[in-house]
C-alpha cells in the first residue's frame, strides 16, 4: 500500500505533574493567569503525529512514507523509525534549524498542556506530496498551517484520497482552511472536542460534515468512538489497555488504525476495532512511540478481544 502520511515529526518532552490543573487554577483570575507546575518526572520521546502514525502504520505491517520537514539533529530518529519499517527518504532535513518539539504536561486526571516549538516545520509548506511517488492515500495531520492548507487540495489534485486530521492545529486554520480541508475528504477525524471546535469555526453540522467527506470519525476516550457514514454510524467500543501509563499518542495510534482500514477498503466496523486495540497499545507504555508488536502478535491480540484475527485477513 503506499501510504503518505503528512506532518509533525518532533521531540516530545513529557512531564508528569502530581496533582490537578485544576486546582491551580481560578476562574475569575484567566485574565491574568500564572501558573507554575512542579513536575515529577521529564522523558525526551521521539514524537510528533505524523511520525507517530506512520510508526504505528509500520507496526501494522504497512510501510508508510513520511513526508515532513526537520532539523539537523535528526539522524538518531531517522534510524529509528527505518527500522521500524517507515520509508523517511520524502523527509526534508533543514541544515541550521531543530526539529520540532512539544513540551507536554499531563495531571492525574490525564489533562494536558502543551507547549509546540515548530522550528524545520515552519518550511513543510515548501514540500509536496507529488514528491512522495505514488500514493494510494495521504493522512494530513497537524503541520505547518501553510502546508496544511496546501495538501488537501494537492490530493484532489492528483486524484488521491487523504484523511484529514487537523488536530491542535484547527486553532490556526482558518474556517476557509478547514473547509477546504473538510471538502472532499475521504475521512475526517478528530475527538469529540476537535470536532466541535471545527464545527464552531466552520459553521457546518454534523450532517454537513458528513456531506463534505466520506466519513466522519470522532473518538470519545475511553468511551470508544463513532464511525459515521452515508450508510450509518457504527460504535466502537474501547479497548481497555494492559496498563493507564500515557495517554499521550492514543489519538495517533488510533488514527494509523483507521488509515490502514481505510486504505485497504475494510468495513468500519473492523477498521475501528482494529484501530481501538492500536490505541490501547500505546496507552499502556509511556511515549508516543515506546510500544513495540509484531504482526502475528497482533493477530493474537485480535483474536483475544473480538474473537477473529482483523489484521490478516484482508490484505
Amino acid at each position: 500500500m503506499g501510504i503518505v502520511v503528512t506532518g509533525s515529526i518532533a521531540f516530545d518532552n513529557i512531564m508528569d505533574f502530581p496533582g490537578y490543573f485544576k486546582d491551580h487554577i481560578l476562574p475569575e483570575k484567566v485574565h491574568i493567569l500564572s501558573v507554575s507546575f512542579l513536575v515529577e518526572s521529564l522523558k525526551r520521546q521521539r514524537g510528533g503525529a505524523a511520525a507517530n502514525v506512520a510508526y504505528n502504520l509500520a507496526l501494522l505491517g504497512e510501510s508508510p512514507r513520511l513526508l515532513g520537514a526537520v532539523g539537523s539533529d535528526f539522524d538518531g530518529y531517522r534510524e529509528w523509525l527505518e527500522e521500524a519499517g517507515v520509508d523517511t527518504s520524502p523527509v526534508s532535513v533543514i541544515q541550521g534549524e531543530f526539529t520540532a518539539s512539544a513540551f507536554i504536561t499531563t495531571d492525574r486526571d490525564d489533562n494536558q498542556i502543551t507547549g509546540f516549538y515548530p522550528g524545520a516545520m515552519r518550511m513543510a509548506a515548501d514540500l509536496s506530496i507529488a514528491d512522495t511517488g505514488d500514493a494510494t492515500l495521504v493522512v494530513i495531520t497537524p503541520d505547518d498551517p501553510g502546508a496544511m492548507a496546501k495538501y488537501p487540495a494537492e490530493c484532489r489534485s492528483l486524484g488521491v484520497p487523504y484523511v484529514y486530521s487537523p488536530g491542535q492545529q484547527i486553532v490556526s486554520l482558518s474556517p476557509e482552511q478547514l473547509s477546504d480541508g473538510v471538502s472532499g475528504a475521504a475521512c475526517v477525524i478528530g475527538n469529540d472536542y476537535e470536532m466541535e471546535l471545527i464545527r464552531s469555526k466552520t459553521g457546518f453540522t454534523e450532517q454537513d460534515l458528513l456531506g463534505m467527506a466520506g466519513m466522519v470519525v470522532t473518538t470519545l476516550g475511553d468511551r470508544g468512538s463513532r464511525i459515521e457514514t452515508s450508510d450509518g454510524s457504527v460504535e466502537i467500543a474501547a479497548v481497555a489497555p494492559k496498563q493507564m501509563v500515557d495517554p499521550t499518542g492514543a489519538g495517533d495510534a488510533y488514527l494509523a488504525g483507521v488509515a490502514r482500514g481505510i486504505a485497504r477498503g475494510d468495513a468500519p466496523a473492523d477498521f475501528g476495532r482494529v484501530a481501538a486495540l492500536t490505541a490501547s497499545q500505546a496507552i499502556a507504555e509511556y511515549g508516543t512511540q515506546a510500544h513495540s508488536y509484531g504482526r502475528e502478535e497482533f493477530a493474537a491480540m485480535c483474536m483475544e478481544h473480538f474473537g477473529e484475527d482483523l489484521i490478516s485477513q484482508v490484505g
